[in-house]
């Protein structure tokens, strides 16, 4: 009898605890997150220069929408300021070569030893059953081609990456006129016979960026409606890359706008990262020069403003599609910078320098019930760690190359801390914490700045602070150490 009762408890054990046990398996595989689409927006030579991100006189309604209801990070850095290798960073998640021939340098070793080469970060996800799609600038050449006119279907800037990979030209006949194009197909033919900058009467369609957009919007719903697999979809804007190009609708939203000083326009003294600004000097100025000609400095720097109100209604078209077609519902949306720009800050024109403003660029996530839409981030992170968020944010492991780290535990706490940040040109590297920037170049020369005072990046106070360089060093060399190893191939 005792048997039957023990029998009988442990049968009814069994009816109780399984029950539960389901009640404790069945919300774990509901909360297992199935693939998230990515939409990625790049912006090409896009500074923080958005209302957004503290610039009061700048036009730009559709990022700033972004940055309200998703995560706004203020003090994103990226690790090259240039197009090639910060898009590089950016599309491999390592440090790599400073140039802009660093994707074809990866794809020229790949033909060699293919089993040799780390995937970037389209191709992880074509690996893990996205359909990926580029559209305009998303590598350093539109259209992701190389050849003279960047449309030789045999020269790939990135093998295995894209099932489709598009850059529609229109009338400027191919992608190379288009990256430089202003309006109605014009087509840079000898530099300084163009425009550095223009505001044309002009019907849509009728700039680069226009196509760009329509062509983006177009991928965008084909994307949607294909539920069979989730889509990563990366949409390159050109603009306000040189010439600063816009239809005269945009200019005229600066016409009459007093625009604040420059800060910190004098030409730095000792040891610096300083450039030239060829590539905005060798464009048709009409003998102007803005270090000296106050006027047409503020005429540049409206230009450029419209140029970014140009680009945030691009922006706002593809987000209004991506809305309509319901898919933003299940939607990771990344809107990114690929780096800085100088507006006259240490009589510099242009990028290729280490200071703050062509390393700091807009970065901006946002996804389906995220915690605290709308507040910003403000701990530093860099370029290279977006390849490893998107990972854990849809659930796909992250490669073990990767040299980034995941900020998702900031876009669920916008309060947490961030890490040090590094970028590096061809003759120095540089280290950015939240109080300092520390640079080495090459030859040896230190700069050491304190953000936190008046100065900034103005008065260079290396010498005077040798135990704080000794530290920062210490960073900047295992930074320089893990790049220098890094090769195209996989690390051993």
């Amino acid at each position: 009898m005792d048997k039957i009762k023990k029998s009988a408890l442990i049968l009814f054990n069994c009816f109780l605890i399984v029950p539960l046990l389901l009640i404790g398996i069945l919300p774990i595989k509901a909360q297992s997150k199935k693939p998230k689409n990515i939409l990625f927006i790049c912006v090409d030579d896009l500074r923080p220069e958005l209302k957004s991100f503290g610039i009061s006189y700048i036009k730009s309604p559709n990022i700033d929408k972004l940055a309200a209801t998703g995560r706004p990070f203020f003090r994103h850095y990226v690790n090259a300021p240039s197009c090639g290798p910060s898009r590089a960073a950016m599309l491999t998640g390592v440090y790599g070569p400073y140039g802009n021939e660093a994707l074809f340098e990866r794809a020229n070793y790949l033909k060699t030893f293919p089993k040799n080469v780390n995937p970037t970060l389209p191709e992880w996800f074509r690996n893990n059953g996205y359909t990926t799609v580029s559209v305009g600038k998303v590598s350093h050449h539109p259209g992701g081609l190389g050849g003279d006119d960047w449309n030789d279907p045999n020269i790939i800037e990135m093998p295995n990456a894209w099932d489709r990979n598009i850059m529609p030209v229109g009338e400027w006949e191919h992608p190379r006129g288009a990256m430089h194009g202003l309006a109605n197909g014009e087509i840079r033919v000898k530099q300084s016979d163009m425009a550095v900058f223009q505001s044309a009467e002009s019907p849509n369609d009728s700039y680069p960026d226009d196509l760009i957009a329509k062509e983006g919007i177009k991928q965008l719903e084909m994307l949607a409606n294909d539920k069979s697999k989730p889509f990563f979809l990366v949409v390159g804007l050109l603009k306000p890359h040189l010439p600063f190009g816009a239809p005269k609708k945009y200019y005229d939203l600066y016409r009459n706008v007093n625009l604040p000083p420059i800060f910190s326009p004098q030409k730095p003294k000792g040891p610096s990262t300083w450039f030239n600004s060829a590539e905005f000097m060798n464009y048709n100025r009409w003998g102007k020069n803005p270090n000296i000609d106050t006027a047409f400095a503020t005429e540049v720097r409206k230009h450029y403003a419209a140029c970014v109100s140009y680009a945030d209604a691009q922006v706002g078209l593809i987000l209004k599609k991506l809305k309509d077609t319901g898919a933003d519902k299940n939607t990771i949306v990344v809107l990114w910078g690929d780096h800085g720009w100088n507006l006259g800050e240490h009589q510099i024109w242009g990028k290729h320098n280490l200071y703050e403003e062509a390393l700091r660029s807009p970065l901006i996530v946002k996804y389906p019930s995220m915690p605290a839409p709308g507040k910003a981030a403000n701990g530093i992170i860099e370029t290279i760690d977006i390849f490893p968020t998107l990972c854990e944010l849809t659930n796909i492991t992250k490669p073990a190359f990767l040299q980034g780290q995941s900020f998702k535990n900031m876009l669920v706490n916008p309060n947490i801390e961030g890490h040090f940040a590094y970028a590096y040109t061809g003759n120095a590297s540089t280290v950015r914490t939240p109080k300092y920037r520390f640079t080495l170049h090459n030859n040896g020369d230190e700069e050491l700045y304190d953000e936190t005072t008046a100065e900034r990046e103005s008065l260079n106070i290396a010498k005077e602070n040798q135990n704080i360089t000794k530290e920062l060093k210490i960073l900047l060399v295992n930074r320089l150490k893990l790049r220098k190893n890094y090769e195209v191939k996989t690390p051993k």
